[in-house]
This record gives structure tokens, C-alpha cells and sequence, in this order.
């Protein structure tokens, strides 16, 4: 079985899920920087499909691009969040999160 990437991004300004949050994915290799993917969160925060499915998920290194000040009209310090990660085994689930205000961030590998 084939692993898969997503993602869930969650306003903590707000105390509610990032509806409407543009999210870009690229494939890094090489120096080269290939746009893979892009979505946008649903009400609950998440994207509709994963960002990567089993048939195209492989060891490498990913960017998820967050384009927060997008989704905060603007307002705030911080405008695109870049998240970069190594893909090792790439039969399991790799979830990416985001925590995000106006002003700051958390991330980490979730289940």
C-alpha cells in the first residue's frame, strides 16, 4: 500500500478552521522546483483530496506553500508559509498541519 500527504490548517486568531487558504505543493529535485499541485481548504480546514495520492507520492523533498496573507486579507505580518519536508517512506501517511494567525505559525508531522 501506497502512502498519501495532506494537510489541515487551523486559524488560531479566529479559534476555527482555515476555510478558503490557497495551499500550493511542490516537488523539489535537482535545484528544480515543480508545481505539483494546488487546492484550497474546505470549511473544515483541509483540502477536498490529499495533496499527493498513492500513485504519485515518492521519496523526495516537498514544499507545501501556505498563502496565509492571502486568507487574512493582507492584515498581519506574514504573507506565504513554506513548509519544506523529506518524504523517507512513502508507504506511510504524512500529514502536514498548520497552526496560523496574522503574526505566527506552528508545524510538525501529524497522523
Amino acid at each position: 500500500m501506497s502512502g498519501y500527504l495532506t494537510t489541515h490548517v487551523l486559524d488560531t486568531a479566529r479559534g476555527r478552521p482555515a476555510r478558503g487558504l490557497r495551499v500550493e505543493l511542490f516537488r523539489l529535485a535537482g535545484g528544480a522546483r515543480e508545481h505539483v499541485k494546488t487546492l484550497t481548504t474546505n470549511a473544515d480546514g483541509r483540502t477536498d483530496e490529499p495533496l499527493l495520492e498513492p500513485e504519485r507520492f515518492g521519496r523526495g523533498t516537498y514544499e507545501i506553500v501556505f498563502h496565509v496573507g492571502e486568507y487574512f486579507g493582507g492584515a498581519g505580518f506574514l504573507d506565504e508559509v513554506p513548509v519544506r519536508f523529506s518524504v523517507e517512506e512513502p508507504e506511510e501517511h504524512y500529514h502536514v498541519p498548520l497552526l496560523v494567525s496574522p503574526y505566527s505559525y506552528t508545524t510538525y508531522r501529524g497522523s
